[in-house]
């Protein structure tokens, strides 16, 4: 068996999933399987791939999502280690070897990322400061934003099933999930070297098309508060950082008139806020009353 499963998904992206293949068919550590999981492509990729790369493990399903593909492709992998790349995505041929002899001589660690390139609409572009990357406790540098690619991360397989995969209810935000939820009493060992490119920008991102994406961040913090695996701190960390997400979402929903998944939203942070017996949230306070005041008017004038 393989000592790494290399776990590509992909979905109609046939001139990038190719680079992506040819990125992982040179790299300088030989030990690993391709596998390649088609998402319902309606392109020429399964029969493309199949010919002109027979040493990848093709998988056909219907179409699912990213995170159902990546699952699919993790339960045909048979090696120690699972290595994600998108489709979008390539890496540099040193990247597998770096990681798998860092893991080894550092083997407390059973998942390891790295730094990245990026490219939007073809042009390279720096990372913010916010996009900085830690070794350790990810858990609260985590909850912000994500800030691990999943094409950089090569993870323990035991480790992904312990976690349960990816939440193949998100259409997006799936990665933050899964980092969060193994971030809680996981550490993560980062490596500075810049061993991917991530491409971002082309048309088929569902982080392009998708709006509103937050109310997923939100979905995966109310997943983590219901657990009740979070330390206290943890779990005041992550309520916070609900409310501020919530009130960027709440106020984007407003302006496009979705009032109801706006109460909804402050619902929710009002049931874990007592839950928690944590302080009174003000913002969510006077947008309720404000919303009352326009009810008791509304009554008024029907009247």
């Amino acid at each position: 068996m393989p000592t790494v499963s290399v776990v590509i998904p992909t979905l109609n992206r046939l001139a990038l999933v190719q680079e992506a293949v040819e990125s992982v068919i040179h790299q300088t550590y030989r030990d690993f399987e391709l596998i390649v999981v088609d998402d319902g492509s309606t392109d020429s990729t399964m029969d493309t791939i199949g010919k002109e790369y027979p040493e990848v493990r093709l998988v056909h399903q219907s179409p699912k999502g990213v995170s159902a593909a990546r699952n699919r492709g993790v339960k045909e992998a048979t090696g120690k280690w699972i290595a994600f790349l998108d489709s979008d995505d390539f890496w540099y041929k040193q990247k597998l070897e770096h990681q798998i002899h860092q893991l080894n001589q550092q083997n407390k660690y059973r998942i390891c990322y790295t730094d990245e390139i990026w490219y939007r609409n073809g042009i390279r572009v720096n990372s913010a400061k916010r996009h900085r990357k830690f070794s350790g406790d990810l858990f609260f540098h985590s909850l912000p934003l994500c800030i691990v690619s999943p094409s950089s991360v090569i993870m323990d397989r035991r480790l992904f099933e312990e976690a349960g995969g990816f939440d193949e209810s998100l259409p997006v935000c799936e990665d933050y999930d899964l980092w969060l939820r193994i971030a809680m009493n996981e550490p993560f060992l980062f490596l500075p070297e810049r061993l991917i490119v991530k491409r971002n920008g082309h048309p088929g991102q569902l982080s392009q098309s998708t709006w509103g994406i937050d109310r997923f961040r939100i979905q995966a913090l109310e997943k983590l508060l219901e657990s009740n695996r979070l330390t206290e701190e943890q779990q005041k960390a992550t309520f916070e950082e609900m409310v501020r997400k919530g009130e960027v979402y709440v106020g984007g929903c407003i302006k496009r008139g979705k009032v109801a998944e706006a109460n909804l939203i402050m619902d929710r942070l009002n049931r874990f806020r007592e839950k928690f017996s944590y302080p009174d949230i003000g913002w969510v306070s006077q947008m309720k009353q404000k919303e009352g005041a326009t009810d008791h008017d509304r009554s008024i004038n029907s009247h």
